[in-house]
């Protein structure tokens, strides 16, 4: 469980987390939860996106622990190459789960994203765990390592976990949650 004045803040990334998503069984599962919202979900800006969650974790009274899943994990990141030290220092910690290389041309034309490239690799000013899968379609697992390295992120190795979403078999997703916990009680 988390603590009363720790709020779990879900970031959701293209095209939001649908019902059976992870992050939306853990958001209705913790009390103490919100989801940043984008005004475009099927066409994200990362300009746009970076300032909603700026103004998601402005308006959250406390600590937060982030859980941020493919694009969303690349908003962290760009998010935290800013300057807002105020809001960092009540971040917690963050999972960031699969983040796509969106460097990468094939993910670039897959996704209609605009902004997101190049990606810092800028050390975190936060705790965070890096959740990568050796079969992730939009990111390979070495690069996955490079973005943890870069952000100073403890790098997870999933195995085979495909996207770590409903369509590779991730529903509630226990293993990340004990991830969130070790966050939670850092």
């Amino acid at each position: 469980m988390l603590d009363d004045d720790v709020t779990l803040l879900v970031v959701p990334g293209w095209q939001d987390s649908g019902p059976n998503h992870w992050q939306t069984l853990w958001e209705r599962g913790y009390p103490f939860s919100r989801r940043v919202e984008q005004a475009d979900w099927q066409r994200p800006d990362k300009d746009a996106w970076v300032a909603a969650l700026a103004a998601t974790v402005a308006d959250i009274d406390g600590t937060v622990v982030i859980a941020a899943h493919s694009l969303g994990a690349v908003t962290v990141a760009h998010w935290a190459a800013g300057a807002d030290y105020a809001a960092f220092r009540r971040v917690k910690g963050a999972l960031l789960v699969a983040p796509p290389d969106v460097e990468r041309a094939d993910v670039v034309a897959a996704v209609p994203a605009s902004g997101f490239s190049p990606l810092p690799l800028l050390r975190l000013p936060f705790p965070a765990i890096l959740v990568a899968s050796r079969s992730d379609p939009f990111c390979d697992f070495a690069r996955a390592g490079d973005f943890a390295a870069g952000w100073g992120a403890k790098l997870v190795d999933a195995g085979d976990a495909g996207h770590i979403n409903p369509a590779s078999g991730h529903g509630p997703w226990q293993a990340g949650q004990r991830l969130l916990q070790t966050l939670m009680l850092a």
